[in-house]
């Protein structure tokens, strides 16, 4: 098993109106900008191809759903699979937005700390950019 920690933030918007809003794999380059949206993401049969820091990337991401699950699981170059569990929680009137982040084989301290670091600004772009 991986270390892992999941990191959340909560948005003054409607929970299902903000999973509508984020959803689909194009809205990403609105808010990921630690890693997917240094490159436009573009659709090649049911996966979607992007640019990210560690090179070219393929990306299957979880379809539409009742439940705000945004699950998707990049692959490295080197045909590495990485799950990043993504989720938009109903919390009372508004949502709570968590991703589990999965330290890599490998991955040392500082690397791990750093990728912490880009979903901590991820997660504050996306409550400042789709906040009500």
């Amino acid at each position: 098993m991986m270390q892992a920690i999941t990191l959340s933030v909560s948005i003054d918007r409607d929970w299902r109106d903000l999973y509508e809003a984020i959803w689909r794999p194009k809205a990403f380059p609105r808010w990921a900008s630690s890693g997917l949206a240094q490159s436009t993401l573009e659709l090649t049969g049911d996966v979607w191809k992007a640019r990210g820091p560690a090179g070219e990337v393929t990306i299957r991401f979880t379809p539409h759903n009742a439940f705000g699950v945004m699950d998707h699981t990049v692959i490295l170059e080197d045909g590495t699979e990485v799950d990043v569990p993504l989720r938009v929680i109903r919390n009372g009137d508004g949502p709570e937005v968590a991703l589990t982040l999965f330290r890599q084989p490998g991955m040392s301290d500082e690397k791990f700390a750093a990728d912490a670091d880009w979903v901590r600004r991820d997660l504050a772009t996306l409550a400042q950019r789709f906040a009500a």
